[in-house]
């Protein structure tokens, strides 16, 4: 059971704004025996899912403070966040699984007021994909 609880939270870290990885923690588990393969990439998923909904809040919530001096983002910071969703789509919300990126897309969804449920869905695909991916290169299968 700390194995499951342990990459539930690494996951949730690592979908959060602090630099962490769970990947290699999802493989080790994969490959030390002991836990079921289906159960570690549902752990996975929800707790990096999870992280990157709360990086929504933040973002939808930050916009109260924008008007103060220690808001770490300037107007035209939102404004090309803004004409990049605009390009791109929720669609890009795809790419949350994505080192460096995936995490600010997460964020800049949430400013941007992109619909809960259709943000929760499209990072979920991402996110499982790519533990997916993870585990059948841990497992050999890929």
């Amino acid at each position: 059971m700390n194995g499951y609880l342990g990459l539930f939270f690494t996951a949730f870290l690592a979908a959060t704004i602090l630099p962490f990885s769970s990947e290699a923690i999802l493989a080790g588990l994969s490959v030390a025996g002991g836990f079921e393969a289906l159960m570690l990439w549902t752990v996975a998923t929800a707790g990096n899912t999870l992280g990157a909904m709360i990086n929504w809040v933040l973002g939808r919530w930050c916009l109260h403070w924008q008007d103060r001096k220690w808001f770490p983002f300037k107007t035209k910071d939102l404004d090309k966040a803004d004409a990049w969703f605009a390009k791109w789509g929720v669609w890009s919300l795809l790419l949350s699984w994505v080192p460096i990126i995936g995490d600010p897309i997460t964020f800049a969804a949430g400013f941007l007021r992109v619909h809960f449920v259709l943000f929760s869905v499209l990072v979920l695909i991402a996110k499982g994909g790519r533990y997916a991916v993870v585990l059948l290169i841990a497992q050999g299968l890929l």
